[in-house]
Order: structure tokens, then sequence, then C-alpha cells
């Protein structure tokens, strides 16, 4: 199978260097060296931007199959007669497979390769979703979405690791920006086009939708994503090689301190996603059509947090500094934020509160890619399990957080504040506390 390979001559942490992908140079004529290496370093350049978006379109599964969805939860609850709660059950069905399904997916492509078991993940999604789509009763719904999490997972974990195959420390978080960019549009047309899907069919529309979405990233996989984790490089281990290896990593203080950073900073923007609907137009009085806008606008904060991450400061300044002054600014927009719910500032209108969401989404947009890249730096024998790790901490943790912003009811904005600002202080705590940018890190685990 053909290999997408990083440019040659990259010895970073935690990556294995040319040298060990490419004949002896001692035992081998210029002509050799060059022809053995040319052909998987010119499909990486040609096959680049196809990558880039089969990559992208993976990592963008997730909030279609989520936010897809939602505007057909009234009509899922009349069509299979059952209560509101129950259906709820098949958002957090959905999202509970999401996070454990990295858990398996994330070993087993350190075992077998990407490309084995996203395929089979891929096929798995497919089915599972089209079983959704002719789902008799709400607690089949619920088994079906559970399904649809667990192998939808494979798209998110190994769309991170073949990052990691790919690319090294600052290209590493330039790539991580590009595909922010792409999937960070999936949240904002998603919703979109579920309503449109509903103008024209029922809910189970939406399902055959992402079966068919499905179905084309499967066939685009299969076509332009080659096995990027050569043999010699797979561990061989069972589940407990693989439970030793997810142990060494959360040894491993760097490491644990990047992904507490990234799962409690995406926990701010779980309860972002969780209240907003509510604070924005039930406590704020904003129309729909105002809602849609300010969500669209601060999604386009967080596509362009990202590319200023990529294209401006990666290079510039160290990913470490600007993790550093990305964390800080959430916590100084999530604190803002507090005081203005809790009356500080007296009663304020939706502009100034709208103007810290989308200081803080920004924000986002510079700290996610950045935690990914620093902790997979340092992980290049297993960045399927670091990968698995990191997703299924953000999911969890993000879970926990989400319900707590209604915790005190529909009249306050104060508990989604609170959320935002503990996750956000402990995200920057955990930063300084684990990470310790400032000390001499070691060259791999």
């Amino acid at each position: 199978m053909e290999l997408l390979m990083p440019e040659s001559g990259r010895t970073t942490p935690g990556h294995i260097s040319h040298a060990d992908r490419a004949p002896d140079s001692a035992s081998a004529s210029a002509p050799e060296l060059a022809q053995a290496a040319a052909p998987p370093l010119v499909a990486a350049r040609r096959a680049g931007l196809l990558v880039t978006f089969v990559l992208g379109g993976l990592s963008a599964l997730t909030p279609l199959s989520m936010d897809m969805y939602l505007a057909a939860l009234p009509a899922v609850t009349e069509s299979l007669d059952a209560s509101a709660a129950t259906i709820q059950l098949t958002l957090t069905a959905c999202l509970a497979g999401m996070a454990l399904g990295q858990l398996v997916v994330g070993p087993m492509s350190d075992k077998w390769g990407r490309r084995r078991p996203l395929l089979t993940g891929m096929v798995l999604y497919v089915v599972a979703t089209a079983m959704c789509a002719f789902a008799p009763t709400a607690e089949l719904l619920i088994g079906f979405r559970l399904l649809q999490g667990l192998a939808g997972a494979a798209g998110i974990v190994i769309a991170r690791a073949v990052v990691r195959d790919l690319y090294d420390g600052v290209e590493m978080a330039r790539f991580f920006s590009t595909l922010m960019l792409i999937s960070g549009v999936a949240p904002i047309i998603a919703p979109l086009i579920g309503g449109q899907v509903l103008r024209f069919t029922d809910w189970r529309g939406i399902f055959v939708v992402l079966t068919v979405v499905g179905i084309l990233l499967t066939l685009v996989a299969v076509k332009w994503l080659h096995e990027t984790l050569p043999p010699e490089r797979r561990h061989s281990g069972g589940v407990g090689q693989a439970l030793r290896t997810m142990r060494g990593l959360l040894a491993d203080r760097f490491f644990t301190g990047y992904l507490l950073t990234g799962g409690l900073a995406f926990a701010a923007l779980f309860a972002y996603v969780a209240a907003s609907p509510f604070v924005v137009q039930e406590i704020y009085g904003a129309s729909p059509q105002a809602f849609s806008l300010l969500f669209g606008l601060n999604s386009i904060g967080l596509i362009a947090g990202g590319q200023i991450n990529g294209r401006v400061l990666m290079g510039r300044i160290s990913m470490d500094k600007v993790l550093g002054f990305a964390l800080a600014a959430v916590a100084l927009a999530a604190t803002a934020l507090l005081l203005m719910t809790t009356g500080v500032f007296g009663k304020v209108g939706l502009f100034p509160v709208a103007a810290a969401l989308f200081v803080l989404m920004s924000a986002m947009g510079v700290t996610l890619p950045n935690t990914n890249a620093l902790a997979l730096t340092r992980t290049g024998h297993a960045a399927g399990s670091a990968s698995a790790l990191m997703g299924t901490a953000s999911f969890l943790i993000g879970a926990v957080a989400s319900p707590l912003v209604g915790i005190a009811g529909e009249e306050t904005a104060v508990p989604m504040a609170v959320v935002q600002v503990v996750c956000a202080l402990g995200a920057l705590g955990c930063f300084l506390g684990l990470c310790r940018p400032w000390e001499r890190r070691a060259q791999a685990i």
C-alpha cells in the first residue's frame, strides 16, 4: 500500500527519523535513495489537499451527526410516541458512543494501521445510520444512535492520528488549524441542512442524508487516504499492551497536562453550545434569526482564530506562548461574562455579552489546535492511543459540564458563566501546573 509520509529530514520529539524509513545511505546509491524516497513524498505533496479535505470531512462527521438532528427532535418525539426525555437519550447515546468508541479504535489503529479500522468504522457508521432511519421505536433508535457514535468515533480518532503520522511540531499545529477551518463550518451548516431536509421529508430523511454522506466519505477514504503507519511502527500486543500504552501516556505529565488543558477548554465550548440558545433568546430576548446570526459569527470567530494561529502565529512565536495567551483570553472573556451576568456592572444588554462570547470562541480557535499538536508531538509511537485518550477526555468532560449550565433554571445565565470560568481557569491551571512551559521538556516519552 502506498504510504503518505512526512517530508524527509524532519526529526522532532516522538517521531522516528527519516533514516529509520529510508534505505541505509551506506549501502545504497544516491539514485536508489531518491527512487525509494520519491513515491511517498510525491504522493504526500500531490494528495495533500485531498487528504486535508478527507480528514476534515471525517472530523466534521461528528457535528453533522449531532447538529443536523437537533431540529427534528420534536418531530421524533411525536412520531415515535415517546417523551422528550426519552428522545434526548438519543443524543446522549450518540455522544457516549463517540467518547467510548475512540478508546477502542485508537489502539486498534496503532496495531493494524490507520486504514483498516477507519474503513471498518465507516462501514459500520453507514449501516447504523441507515438503521436509525428505519427505527420503529425510541428504544431501538437509542441503540442505533449508540452504535452510530461508536462507529463514527473512528473518523475522529484516526483523523488526528494520521495528522500525527504526517506532520510534526509547527506544521502539525498548522494542519490542525486547517482542519478546524473545515470542521468548524459543520456546526454552522448542519442545522441549516437539517431544517431544509425537514421541508421536504420527515426526520427519517435526515438519517438518509447522513447515510449518503457516510457512503461518500467512505468511498473517498478508500480512494485517496492511503496508509500512513508503516508496519515497523505498529504495535503487536493485544488489550494488555494497549492498556499499558495508555497508562504510559497518562503517566507522562506533559501529555496529561495538555490533555486536561484541551479537555477543559473544550468543556467551556460545550457549555456555550448547550446554553447559548436559551441565554440569547430567553434571557436577552433575541429572535431565532438573531441567535442564528450570533451563532454563525461566533463560529466564524472560531475558524478565524484557527487560521490566524496556523498562518500568522506558528513559526514566529512558540506554540506554548501562543497557547498561554489564548488560554488567558478565554479566562478573561469567561470572567467578564460572569461579572456581567451576576450584575456587577449593572444590567447589561446582549451586545456586551455577545462580544465576550465572540472573544471566547475566537480564542478557542487558537487553543484547541495547539493543545492537540503539543500533546501529540510527544506520542509518535502511539498516536492512535493518544488521540483516543484526548478525544474521550474532551467528550466526557464536556458531557459532564454541559448539563450544569441549566442547573439554576431558565431565568439566569450565571450557571453558564460559572461553568466557563471554572473550566477556563482549570485549563490555565493545568497548563501552568502540569505542562510548565518554561521547563525544558524531554525529547520523547
